[in-house]
This record gives C-alpha cells, structure tokens and sequence, in this order.
C-alpha cells in the first residue's frame, strides 16, 4: 500500500516520501519487514522507546508524536492514537463507510443490549454485524472478543470482513478506554444509546467525573444520541450532548420520549407497556430482571428514532432470546436453580440481586469475587452490594491476574465485616462454587457471579480453562 495512501487526511509533519509499505501496526513485536510503525504512548508503555525494536524488525517508516532517534523516515502527527485509528481504516479501504453503526455505552447493559438491538434490525432485514464482551461477529462468522472495543487494527479488519459478508450494520460496545484511546476516531455512529453510569474503571480514569466526560465524547460521533433518563449521570450527560437529535426512554419519568408502566417481572421474563407521545406497544420479552425493562426500553426507542415503526420494533422483542452469561439459568437436574451473570461491579450486582429478589421462591445464595490488577475501591462495595440481597454468600477468588488472591479477598472483606448475613470465605473458586451447591435447598437459587459467559480464569501464570457451566456439572456428577 501506497504510505501516502496510508496517511490519507491526516496531517503530518514533513514531507510523506514514496514508499510502499507492507502493513502497519503499533506493537513493535508485530512489525512486518517494510511495514509502518506508529509509537503510541500509552498508559504503561511508551511506543516511542521501542523504534528500535520495530527497525530492526524491518520497518520502513515510523510515525510519531514526538522526535526520536531513527535512522528511518520519521513521520510527526499531533496525536498517535488518534492517527493510527484513522491509518487502519485507510488501510483497510475504510470499511465503515459502508456500515451503518449503532454503539452502546454505559457501565451496565452493554453487552445485552448490543444483542437486544441486533436482532430488532436482523428482523427489519439487514444483515448485522456485533462487536463486543462476549464475541464479535462477521455475518456467519463468530469470533472470540479479547477487548469490549478492539485494537484499531483489529476493529477495522472486522469491519471489512462485516462488508465481505454482505453486513450493511453493525453494533457494537463502546468502552470508555476505547474512547479515551481514540480507537474509534474516524467512525461516525447512526445512533448511540447512554445506558448508565455508575462506579467502574476508576483504576484508569481516577474520577467520576473523568469518567462520565469520557463517555459523553460518544455523543459528538452520534447522530441520535438515546439517554437513560432515569440515570442522574445520564440525564446530566444528556444536557450536555453534542448530538443533533436527542431522546430518552424512562421508567419512572413521562418527560421521556418512552416511558414502560404497568411493569410485570416473572421468572420466564418482562412484561410492560411501552407508551410514547403516539402510542402504546405491548413488550413481552423471555429475559428475566428488571435491569430487561431498561434494556429493552433503550432499544426500542433507538428502534423508533431511526425509523423503525414502534410495533414493528415491540414485535421483534417477542422473539428475543437472552444473552449468555446475563442470568444464563445451567441446566442440571437439582431441585434448585443455579444462574450465572456477569455482575462484576456493586451496581450490577445491586442489579441482579433486584432481578432475582423478582422471582426467587426461595433463597439466594451467591458465590462471587473481585478481579485483579482492577479498581481496589469497589471490592468492599461488591462485597456489601452481595450481602444486601443474599440470604448466604461466599467470597471467593474471579481473575486475580497478577495480585495475590487472598489480598484481593481481604480488601473486599472489609464491606462485610460484621455482617449478620451468613457467610465463608473460600479463595479456591472451584470449593467456593463446590460449598454454595452443598448447601442449596429445594427452591434456592444459587448465583455464581463475575464470569458469566467467560470460559477461563486470568492467573498469574496466564489463562487457563475454566467454564462455570462445566464445573457446576462436573461437581454435581461427581466429577470434580
């Protein structure tokens, strides 16, 4: 590919000399000979003291966003990341042009939600791609996700094999990190839902209020822009929005654009009436929780405000099947139930404890930890958000990653100290979800929280296997 080509509307420094280069990438251990390596400094590791690594790797060209010692042609942009988002969509002939896109922020809902919108479109026709948490999908093609929003490179190939697949759509999860990083500079969305915003990620950003402008950036790369209104921090970043079109969905407040009432929650899933200023749809949706009826709610009103009839959209939400790993009820022959979510902060499990308090019949016994090498100040708050709606709960060890797991225990401790709610702490996960299956009755449901569709463990020693729903089965063979 022509470099010039490559740097196609961005500015740089100097004078673009006429090479060919062979790929582009920002790991100096990835760099093809003949390739472009752009020095990115990031958040631990400054690309700028690797040149030479990615020159003696057989690089052509460096870009970066300040002077270093080269014997290559070196190439100055303000902003790195921003210019190397903008060089793999070059790259790859900017497929996203021929996309439409739909993203999703927030700290809680992304994933259901992606998977929510997604087949409300399938069922007006397009062919939808997803990117996201759990898997990234291509047409037919379904791909293990590493990153909520990925590496500029990797999420530019996705699109263009979206476009291979004759996709004319896709949705996808927008992080905060990916925001932050610029690695959806040059992309332009059709509409972005705001789900919510609570405490997360403050390992990274330092502040709430960090956080939330982060995320508001979204709404000036977004046509309609579709706001939580019951969410204060949303109601707030809606004020704030840059989008030309703004709308909101709501709960409790008729001020929004759609409002759920006569809400009916049942094990088998959600029931409302969605009322907007035109009419009023029935929703019937097999995915139990009262976090659905927001979910739901979001889709449906960015349904509406791209176009979508209202009844169209209502009827589509009939057949939507749940999402793997958000309230995933394993199926195994026990008189109780056991559920795995995903909840890995106080507010998602504040969420799902709300959920399960909905349709419990008996009582709720979770089994759940804190991640490593993550925020330390939401550990006793997890552990205090668990307590509050669990009748038995036992601490236990999620992906340590690098950190001592009974430190990470010690620190989530401190929310429960002195609870009256009865309790173990059992750090080896695998005992831990061994002792809460032990003890469940007829009629309990046994929650096993912070994984849910994840089928591995994040250790010091790397990843390993590890499949909640092949455990809990393999304990109740006897098996494990």
């Amino acid at each position: 590919m022509k470099l010039q080509a490559l740097l196609d509307n961005i500015q740089v420094e100097g004078e673009i000399p006429a090479l060919d280069v062979t790929g582009l990438t920002a790991d100096s251990r990835k760099v093809q000979k003949g390739g472009c390596f752009v020095a990115i400094a990031g958040t631990r590791i400054d690309g700028h003291d690797y040149v030479p690594q990615a020159e003696a790797a057989g690089a052509a060209v460096i870009v970066a966003q300040r002077p270093v010692r080269t014997a290559l042609p070196l190439l100055l942009v303000q902003d790195t990341r921003e210019a190397y988002a903008r060089m793999a969509g070059n790259y790859y002939g900017n497929p996203a042009g021929g996309l439409r896109l739909y993203g999703v922020t927030g700290t809680n809902g992304k994933t259901s939600s992606t998977f929510i919108l997604k087949h409300v479109l399938e069922c007006e026709g397009h062919r939808v791609g997803l990117i996201g948490t759990i898997v990234n999908m291509t047409g037919d093609e379904v791909l293990e996700a590493d990153n909520t929003t990925p590496d500029a490179m990797e999420l530019q190939g996705l699109f263009a094999k979206m476009r291979a697949a004759g996709c004319d759509a896709c949705v996808m999860e927008v992080s905060s990190h990916a925001i932050d990083q610029q690695r959806i500079a040059g992309l332009h969305f059709a509409c972005a839902i705001f789900t919510n915003l609570t405490q997360d990620h403050l390992d990274y950003h330092g502040t709430m209020e960090a956080y939330h402008e982060v995320k508001r950036r979204l709404t000036g790369l977004t046509d309609i822009a579709v706001f939580n209104l019951d969410d204060p921090e949303m109601a707030r970043m809606m004020q704030a929005s840059e989008a030309p079109l703004n709308c909101s969905f709501s709960c409790e407040s008729d001020a929004a654009d759609i409002t759920a009432k006569n809400i009916a929650l049942h094990a088998a899933g959600i029931e409302y009436q969605a009322v907007s200023r035109q009419e009023i749809s029935r929703i019937q949706v097999a995915m139990p929780g009262g976090f659905n009826v927001y979910n739901t709610l979001g889709v449906l009103t960015a349904a509406v405000a791209v176009g979508i009839p209202q009844q169209r959209a209502a009827e589509a939400l009939r057949s939507c099947e749940g999402v793997k790993g958000r309230i995933e009820v394993v199926p195994v022959d026990v008189p109780y139930t056991v559920i795995l979510d995903y909840a890995h902060t106080p507010d998602a499990l504040v969420n799902i404890g709300r959920a399960l308090k909905d349709f419990a019949t008996g009582r709720i016994l979770t089994v759940f930890g804190c991640g490593g090498d993550r925020d330390r100040t939401k550990r006793p708050k997890m552990a205090r958000a668990a307590a509050d709606f669990s009748d038995y709960f036992v601490l236990t060890s999620d992906n340590p990653r690098t950190e001592d797991p009974q430190r990470i225990v010690d620190d989530a401790y401190v929310g429960v100290q002195g609870t009256a709610v009865p309790h173990e702490v059992i750090v080896d996960r695998t005992e831990a979800i061994r002792h809460a299956l032990a003890e469940a009755r007829a009629g309990d449901i046994v929650l096993i929280a912070g994984k849910g569709h994840e089928t591995y463990q994040v250790l010091a020693t790397g990843k390993i296997h590890y499949d909640e729903r092949e455990v809990v089965r393999d304990i109740l063979n006897g098996k494990l």
